[in-house]
This record gives C-alpha cells, structure tokens and sequence, in this order.
C-alpha cells in the first residue's frame, strides 16, 4: 500500500521539501509504471480536462485549465505571448520635430502604444493577394471604421514633454505583426501560469502551535479554527499560497506539512494590454495552436506518401 501511495505522489503531485523539490519530470509514458495504461486516449482525455473562469474583467483574466501537460500550458503561454497579432505603429514619418526628444526615441515610444484596433480585420503588410485590389473611394473610410473605434487604448500615455515654442509633427503608418516579429505586437501585459498548490497536513496541529502555522502561510490559507476548547489548525484555501516555504523554518512543525503542487491543474493569469479582451486572445491563442497541430498532421501525411 505504501509503495502504491508513493507511486501515485510521484505520478500526480510536484513536491517541495526544505531542500529541494521533488517529482519535477513528466514521468507518465506508456510503460514508466507497472500497472498502469499511461497510452494517450481521446476519451480518458476529454473526460478528465476541464477549464474552469476564475475571475474576468476588462483587462484580465484568470482560469484554471486541468488534465493537461506542462508542454501543452506552455505553449498557450508562449502563444500569447509572441503568436497573437496586433496592431501596432511600425513607421512614424517626422515633419518637424523641436522637441527635446530625438525622432529615433520618440518613434520608438510612439510604437509601444497599445492600439485599439481589432487586428482580425486587417491582414498582414507582406501578404499581398489580387483581393487587396480595391476602388478606394474618397471620404466613406468613416463608414467601415467609425470615429473613435481605432485609437490608442489609453489616452494619457506620455510620449514627449514640450517646452515653449516647441513642435511635434508627423504621420504614423499602423501595420498588423506578432510579438515574435517585435516586443510591441505582443496582446498582453502577462501571461503566467502556475500549479495547483496542495497543502497537507500530517498530524494534528493544535494551540499555540496552530497560529504559528497560520502565520507561516499566505492569509487565507490556514484558518484556526475552535474545537472542543481547543485551537485547531486547518488547511482552508491552498490555492492563495505562494509557496515561501516558511513553514521549514520552524523546527517543530516542518514534519507537520506536506507541501506539493497538482501536476496537471495550470493556474493561468492573462492581462491583456487592452487591445482585445482577454478571454478573446486566449481563444485566439488556442485558434493559433490548432492551426500549428493541424500543420504538423498535414506535414506527417505529406510524408508518409511520400
């Protein structure tokens, strides 16, 4: 029994000791453990993976995505980050410019700004196709974009202080790109993941000894609670913690504790920088990685034909 306790910690919990932390590596391949079916199924697959919304708002989004890898959560990660396109200011031409700032800087700053410009409307500038070819007629541009729909997301972003008697201008040209292409395409200000914290306790912790160990987490985790006349620690809410480890500190309760993280359930926080809301890039960010998989299956059949 033992040894089946210690095999499914090592197949399902990251566990962090005093020194070090254990269970780090994916281990669960056809084969690893005697007695168990790691093979990949669809359908064990769809059964067990869940996405959970946390918290939304405007500019930021939490969820918890379960039943997945870390190279999967990765790879949503990484998306987001470099592989969402966006708009942004690619070419600043300076008429006049007298300010204190130089045309390098100033154009550089001016590309930072976060554009409020749905991108999936736009196509990139270096694919160019017999259907770009458009009448363009003069003055009805209003009609396809109204006023106010294109702009910088925030209106009080400092680009140049301006002393008396001093002038910026010049003409910005907005291209569609991603963030691999550069910084400022990038759709989010984060893109982060955790694991699920799992917090265990392996004795009674009781009296005194119960808010020293409340003080020994994040608030929130550890509530102490009265029993019997009796303070009584218990775990409340793991997920608030931010794994300091100070609980190894203290001599008398750092075998009291079990400290470890749910292998396959991925805390994720995006905050959009504002161009699109957040749960529209990340469906974005999974359209992209369906794209990717399905030109990896076109690239093997492609192969096996040949």
């Amino acid at each position: 029994m033992a040894a089946a306790q210690a095999v499914e910690e090592m197949r399902t919990r990251v566990v962090l000791g005093e020194f070090g932390v254990r269970n780090v590596h994916t281990t669960d391949f056809p084969g690893n453990y005697s007695g168990y079916d790691d093979a990949w199924d669809q359908d064990r697959f769809e059964k067990n993976f869940r996405v959970d919304i946390v918290h939304l708002d405007e500019n930021s989004l939490e969820f918890d995505m379960v039943g997945i890898d870390a190279a999967i959560a990765n790879a949503f990660r990484r998306i987001l980050l470099a592989e969402v396109p966006t708009m942004a200011v690619e070419k600043v031409l300076v008429y006049n410019n007298t300010s204190i700032v130089q045309d390098e800087i100033l154009a550089h700053r001016l590309g930072l700004i976060p554009i409020h410009a749905d991108p999936r409307l736009f196509e990139y500038r270096n694919q160019v196709y017999t259907r770009h070819m458009t009448w363009v007629p003069l003055g009805n541009q209003a009609d396809l974009f109204p006023e106010g729909t294109i702009r910088p997301v925030h209106d009080d972003i400092l680009i140049a202080q301006l002393r008396p008697g001093q002038e910026i201008d010049l003409l910005m040209h907005c291209v569609k790109g991603i963030g691999k292409d550069h910084a400022k395409f990038s759709p989010v200000a984060t893109a982060s993941y955790r694991l699920l914290p799992d917090i265990t306790l392996l004795e009674p912790v009781e009296g005194e000894a119960a808010e020293e160990l409340r003080q020994c987490f994040s608030p929130g985790v550890i509530e102490v609670q009265e029993v019997q006349g009796k303070k009584v620690a218990r775990v409340a809410n793991p997920r608030l913690d931010t794994f300091s480890r100070e609980v190894f500190r203290n001599e008398k309760l750092k075998k009291a504790v079990r400290l470890a993280r749910v292998r396959d359930h991925y805390i994720f926080s995006v905050e959009s920088t504002g161009v699109l809301p957040p749960d529209v890039l990340v469906s974005e960010a999974i359209k992209v990685l369906m794209g990717k998989c399905q030109r990896f299956l076109d690239e093997l059949d492609a192969v096996q034909m040949d």
